[in-house]
Order: C-alpha cells, then sequence, then structure tokens
C-alpha cells in the first residue's frame, strides 16, 4: 500500500504518518524500486492504535511508551495501567485547572455591567488591576 491509501484508511494524514517516522514513533516501511513507500496492514494497525492514543490526549512519548507494551506479549498489564493512571492524573490536574480559570472569568464577567459605561472589571482584571488572573 502506498501512503495515500495507508492515511485514508487509518485515518492519519500523509504528513502526519511521515511526522511519525522522523521521530521514530513508527519504523520507515520498505521502499518500492521507484522509491515510494511501501506499507502493510500491520502499518495500517498501528496507525490506527497511535491514533486512538492521541485522540485520548496521550502525549507522543506515551504513545511510545504504549507501542512499545503493545508489541511486548510478555509485558505486565500493570505497566500498562500505570501509563493510563498516569494519564488520568494529568487529564484531572488539567480539569482543575480549566476549572479555575471559568470561575475567575464567570467572576469576571458577573462583576461587568456590559453596557456603554468605559470601565471594565474584564479589562481591569485582565491588566492586573483588581488582583485578578495572577
Amino acid at each position: 500500500m502506498n501512503i495515500s491509501v495507508v492515511a485514508e484508511q487509518s485515518n492519519v494524514p500523509a504528513k502526519t504518518i511521515r511526522y511519525y517516522e522522523s521521530i521514530g514513533l513508527i519504523s520507515a516501511p520498505p521502499r518500492s524500486e521507484g522509491g515510494y513507500r511501501v506499507y502493510s496492514g500491520r502499518d495500517v494497525e498501528t496507525l490506527r492504535f497511535i491514533q486512538r492514543a492521541r485522540s485520548l490526549g496521550f502525549s507522543v512519548k506515551d504513545v511510545g511508551d504504549l507501542l512499545a507494551l503493545w508489541h511486548d506479549r510478555s509485558r505486565a498489564s500493570a505497566e500498562v495501567k500505570a501509563v493510563a493512571e498516569r494519564h488520568v492524573e494529568e487529564i484531572e490536574r488539567k480539569i482543575a485547572d480549566l476549572e479555575g480559570m471559568r470561575a475567575t472569568l464567570m467572576d469576571l464577567v458577573t462583576r461587568c455591567h456590559g453596557d456603554d459605561r468605559p470601565d471594565c472589571p474584564i479589562l481591569d482584571g485582565l491588566a492586573g488591576a483588581d488582583g485578578c488572573c495572577a
């Protein structure tokens, strides 16, 4: 299969596939006599795996770790679970940060009259005039 077929079957753009090859996330496939990449069904499976992991927010490094574990049939599932648990903790930290941002912004929006007056608590808050947003 050429890269455009693999891109279509895996739902990973060709440019991204070449990037994954350049960083070593996937092995560069053999080339045809004409110099074109020749992919296999296993490459499609690997790219789908990567795409699913990335869609869950795993970092490229974590995806590499998960790929190594996926290929290692003697691995312990505890290793896989540990990677996933670390990722869940990171997601929870991000959620807490987002909730804090939302609360701050909602406070500023609530304090703003939204009328024709030029004074604006939102802009004052962003400028640090009220101690917000540090």
